[in-house]
Formats: structure tokens, sequence, C-alpha cells
């Protein structure tokens, strides 16, 4: 399943949600504890070249109920990076 991806200030933005619990061999998923979330900002590059990539985790203590949860949360949490990123630094310098 591909990732949902946006572009916000010119980076893109990719919401990546998946299940709390791990799946285990032989078994379907388990949605009980819920749902982690995290998102990768990427700097759109040219073709040729792949432009800088950074993933951050949503510090939760309790899994999201749901997917939409979880997206929107992750969401939230890629533009307040972007926007709480200082002036003369990057995102990719940003300590987390």
């Amino acid at each position: 399943m591909e990732a949902a991806a946006y572009l916000y200030r010119g980076l893109e933005v990719r919401l990546l949600v998946y299940p709390r619990q791990r799946t285990m061999a032989g078994t379907g998923h388990s949605y009980d504890q819920g749902f982690d979330a995290a998102v990768r900002i990427n700097e759109p590059g040219q073709k040729e070249v792949e432009g800088r990539s950074r993933v951050f985790q949503l510090k939760v203590e309790r899994g999201f109920e749901n997917i939409g949860d979880a997206r929107r949360a992750s969401t939230a949490y890629a533009e307040h990076l972007i926007d709480a990123c200082p002036s003369g630094r990057t995102i990719w310098d940003a300590e987390v």
C-alpha cells in the first residue's frame, strides 16, 4: 500500500500509519493495541538525483484508536515540524 503524500511548503510529506502490535507469522493483523504513526519528509529531488529524506515518529503513550486519528495527528505533526523550524536551519537538522 502506497503511503499518502502531499506537498507542504515545498516539501513532500508522506504519512506512515501501522499497527502498534507486530503481526505474528501465521496470524492476521491485530488492531487491539491501536496504531502508531510516523511521517517521512522528503526534499523533492530531480529524477536523476534523490532529495534528502527523514522519518519522524510520533511519540505517543498509547496507540491511536483508528487510522483516521493517526493520519490526522501525523499531518499536524509534520506541519508543526516544518513550521517550527528556525530560520537558518533545515528540517534535516531538527532535533526531535
